[in-house]
């Protein structure tokens, strides 16, 4: 009896191989059961079974998983009632962030071996097909062991007999270094048999292997490296922790993979400068779909029409400018972050909003206490004042009267009278904030990051279909920067980070001796937020236990130490704005602004070292003994 395939997709990621462009890869229509020897004949039918398995590649964050993924780690705060636990809870539990998808990798094995087994696909057909699915089983293993640390490798299907023996099926967890050395021997393996092509993104290619290749090893030498600042973290059969005699070995690789891409062996990838204001440009990396952008490498697509669209931009447009006037502003980045954008002469300094001697300080523009800064935080952040569809953003708290009070309303756009006059007149921004009122910045601030400005897309019937960028060159050059730095190359190192800092106005290129590890974290944390690295990086560098160390941040923690690979962050601040009433002075219709911890924030994040890697299910471990215990749980 033939065995049957089920396949089940939405229209979705990919085109016939060599027959269709990476821009048409969403107009593949739904494929329901057909015969296996059937759906291996036909290219066309086999790019539909991938498509289903590109759309089960897994995210830290993404577009189409909720807008809560990008809320949490103090970078923002969640402006939705329903996810106010975000910033009330007083530490992470173990199960945060684990996966443990064998019937994905089991699927991506039988793909690979009825694949090599086809008769009627032509070999170029073939060649592509399995090193794509390679790809993905690599790149998820990839996201497994930077969760779980080693998990069992299994590359060939497995067929279970209830009637039979288990404990053959039963496999131990691999070493950490182990599910590294896999995914970056995938890499090498597969990269010559992927196209190096630009305009391949939301398929695999020769870049997507060697970007994911470049990652990989950068993860696994810090680990191996700053690993040994915390010892308990780690196994003594090394399914959890890497020997620090390896870290090298993988900082090598990740610099020569990051290298290849740089010097254009595998197409002619560049970091984006299409607008000449350097903010518009950076937002524009991640709207920009077209070949112009050379920048994304690997992404997952959307398009209107089909049924693969998001709804980031419903959730998290500012409420005044929204398209329904319904579904807004969830999203708002910190102060924490915004502080962190360096000023252009490359010095850090807090966001002025008092003197030296204490005072506030008035400016004419909202936007004006955040001018000579970096321009990766206007193309990252919505600022109070900024444009968005062509609108500018009502972001302001109230009224500061001459008496030193505040004139507000707990009503965003309310009208009330001001002091000595009876016309009302609106006293708080129609965005807020206003403490405790959800779809209203809580912060001072929206997202701009991935922000589509299309006609309709804040709809709800309608969405976006804006890309998420999974790897881009901006990354891959900063991996290099990295590498070459934990290598002793911190010339090399430099060079690479300049390109980066140039493209954000930060035109005063760093000296090889200005590169240091603090000057690394800082870069990745302004270049790459909102991409899900955060979580990440704070893990494979030991810091997310002095980051998020669970006592309160302060003001004075705040403003202090920026730049510093441990500033505390463990509670999300605002920057609110108030207009000043006061007919009588000199300030009168100017603005001030004072730092503000939301009433909704009542905890700490507190990450544990039980954290750095993810729980394994105790009915995992009951159904495979071999399968030992996370450390510190």
């Amino acid at each position: 009896m033939k065995k049957i395939l089920s396949i089940t997709i939405v229209a979705l990621l990919l085109g016939v191989a060599g027959c269709k462009k990476d821009s048409e890869f969403l107009d593949i229509p739904p494929i329901q059961i057909l015969p296996t020897d059937v759906a291996f004949s036909d290219p066309a039918l086999v790019l539909s079974i991938l498509g289903d398995l590109y759309n089960r590649q897994l995210d830290i964050s993404s577009l189409d998983n909720g807008w809560a993924s990008f809320t949490d780690f103090s970078e923002s705060f969640p402006s939705e009632n329903g996810a106010a636990y975000f910033v009330q809870r007083n530490g992470w539990g173990y199960g945060e962030w684990s996966t443990w998808d064998y019937g994905y990798i089991r699927e991506l094995n039988l793909f690979i071996e009825r694949a090599t087994a086809a008769t009627a696909l032509t070999d170029n057909d073939k060649t592509r097909f399995i090193a794509e699915a390679r790809f993905l089983r690599a790149n998820y293993y990839f996201e497994m062991v930077k969760r779980m640390g080693g998990v069992p490798l299994i590359t060939a299907s497995q067929t279970y007999d209830p009637k039979g023996d288990v404990t053959a099926l039963q496999t131990a967890r691999s070493k950490e270094s182990e599910i590294y050395d896999f995914v970056i021997a995938e890499a090498e393996a597969i990269k010559d048999k992927l196209p190096a092509d630009v305009n391949t993104k939301s398929r695999a290619s020769k870049a997507a292997a060697l970007a994911m290749e470049s990652r990989a090893a950068l993860y696994a030498g810090s680990i191996a490296k700053y690993g040994a600042t915390t010892p308990a973290v780690s196994l003594p059969g090394e399914e959890v922790g890497i020997p620090a005699a390896k870290a090298n070995a993988y900082y090598t690789t990740a610099l020569k993979a990051s290298k290849e891409i740089i010097e254009g062996g595998a197409g002619t990838y560049q970091l984006y400068k299409v607008s000449p204001d350097l903010s518009d440009n950076f937002a524009a990396i991640f709207l920009d779909k077209t070949t112009i952008n050379q920048e994304s490498i690997f992404i997952e697509d959307f398009k209107v029409g089909t049924d693969k669209v998001h709804s980031y931009t419903t959730n998290n447009q500012p409420y005044s400018i929204s398209d329904e006037g319904g579904d807004a502003g969830r999203l708002n980045p910190s102060l924490n972050l915004v502080e962190v954008f360096e000023k252009l002469d490359g010095t850090y300094a807090p966001i002025p909003t008092t003197d030296g001697g204490g005072n506030p300080i008035y400016y004419d523009n909202p936007l004006d206490i955040f001018a000579g800064r970096d321009a990766r935080l206007a193309g990252t952040v919505l600022l109070p004042n900024g444009l968005f569809k062509g609108k500018r953003v009502d972001i302001w708290a109230g009224y500061l009267l001459p008496d030193g009070s505040i004139l507000s309303s707990d009503e965003a756009g309310q009208l009330k009278p001001l002091p000595g006059t009876t016309t009302p007149v609106q006293v708080v921004g129609k965005d807020g904030p206003v403490n405790g009122l959800e779809f209203r910045t809580q912060s001072g601030f929206y997202i701009r990051k991935y922000l589509d400005p299309a006609t309709g897309s804040g709809r709800r019937g309608r969405r976006s279909d804006v890309a998420f960028i999974r790897y881009r060159f901006a990354e891959i050059l900063l991996n290099a920067a990295e590498a070459a730095f934990e290598l002793g190359q911190p010339d090399i190192a430099a060079g690479y980070m300049n390109q980066v800092r140039a493209r954000a106005g930060l035109i005063i290129p760093l000296t090889p001796a200005q590169i240091t590890f603090d000057r690394i974290v800082h870069e990745r944390r302004v270049e790459l937020a909102f991409e899900g690295h955060i979580l990440f990086d704070r893990k494979r560098w030991r810091l997310a236990h002095k980051v998020w160390d669970g006592s309160p941040t302060s003001r004075t923690d705040l403003i202090s130490n920026i730049g510093v690979a441990t500033q505390k962050s463990t509670q999300p601040w605002g920057l609110w704005p108030y207009k000043v009433y006061n007919p009588a002075g000199p300030n009168n219709g100017k603005w001030i602004f004072r730092e503000v911890l939301p009433s909704k924030v009542t905890a700490s994040n507190r990450f544990q070292f039980g954290n750095y890697y993810s729980f394994i299910n105790d009915n995992i471990r009951a159904a495979n003994p071999k399968i030992v215990r996370q450390p510190n749980q």
